[in-house]
């Protein structure tokens, strides 16, 4: 199986900042906007650089969402930034109703999302983000996992036509996939394996990785697929992996209720049946502690991943 090791850890939302950079010198039409989050979003330089694209709307994500939604009709491409509950919660009527109803080129970009928000707690964390977001008409969803695949994204999604989620994290995780461009909805398979098919998204990524290894002590061989894209679901990659392995083990920083596994489960039931289970939070709110914490006690990590590979092998 192949192996992946890591030199550093960077945040993904400093991949956010670094690609949105890059995009202000090669890219004059993209603009940001920002709810006095300039600092955790990582969009200071862009700020620096060019502050005649930049508009600091202050506490007021509605407006933002209104005002960026109406510059899209100039040909301009705002990029949106908050912390991910407030980018989505705070804001559906607005995102629903001027972006995606009129599907306004609008990204979306939020930072601090899931449990690993930490110390802040559960009324700035969120869990239901890429439920919300998923089911909106004509809204592609990204959640990246390492801060090369996020900076890649933020610079793609620049050139595509159309509303975009993208959603990242406030911690440092490992940097461990390559510095290549992005390939919306376009999954990628990071090891081969017979037994066990384990799709993950965002940080739970390189939890999934952690797992295959220690699961191949085990005897166990496990293919993981990086879904970075939740929609459009790459479903060709998914069923090729489960007709090989048959059955699944999905991974996320989410709800179980509406996330990645759920679109899983549709896919597979639509198209080849085979046992599923789920790594995410059990339907609950989450709580102040670190980051690390939070994902042991919520069974986000690479033991909870292993555990629900061995329960899903008995189903097979």
């Amino acid at each position: 199986m192949k192996k992946y090791t890591f030199t550093e850890k960077k945040d993904t939302r400093s991949g956010f900042g670094d690609g949105l950079t890059e995009l202000g010198k090669t890219n004059e039409n993209v603009v940001a906007l920002c709810a006095d989050l300039t600092g955790s979003l990582k969009m200071n330089e862009f700020e620096k650089n060019h502050p005649d694209r930049f508009f600091q709307v202050g506490i007021a994500e509605a407006n933002m969402i209104g005002m960026a939604a109406g510059m899209t009709i100039g040909g301009k491409i705002p990029f949106t930034g908050t912390f991910a509950n407030f980018s989505t919660g705070r804001v559906y009527d607005q995102i629903r109703q001027s972006v995606a109803y009129s599907d306004k080129n609008v990204k979306i970009c939020a930072s601090h999302a899931g449990l690993t928000l930490g110390e802040d707690g559960a009324t700035h964390q969120i869990l239901e983000d890429i439920g919300l977001m998923k089911m909106l008409p004509g809204m592609t969803v990204i959640n990246p996992c390492d801060y090369n695949q996020t900076k890649a994204a933020t610079i793609a999604i620049a050139e595509y036509e159309g509303p975009v989620y993208l959603r990242f994290g406030r911690p440092k995780v490992p940097v461990f996939m390559p510095d290549e461009p992005f390939v919306i909805g376009k999954a990628i398979q990071l090891t081969e394996g017979t037994d066990v098919t384990i799709v993950a998204t965002g940080h739970l990524v390189w939890e999934a990785l952690q797992a295959a290894e220690q699961l191949e002590e085990k005897g166990i061989s496990a293919e993981v697929i990086n879904i970075h894209t939740i929609k459009p679901l790459d479903e060709e990659a998914i069923l090729k992996s489960v007709a090989k392995t048959g059955c699944v083990v999905t991974a996320e920083e989410h709800n179980i209720l509406g996330g990645l596994g759920e679109s899983v489960s549709r896919v597979l039931i639509q198209n080849n049946p085979v046992p599923q289970e789920f790594v995410a939070v059990n339907d609950s709110f989450g709580e102040s502690g670190t980051p690390a914490q939070l994902m042991e006690k919520y069974k986000l990590d690479d033991k909870a991943i292993i555990e629900k590979v061995e329960k899903v092998l008995t189903r097979k």
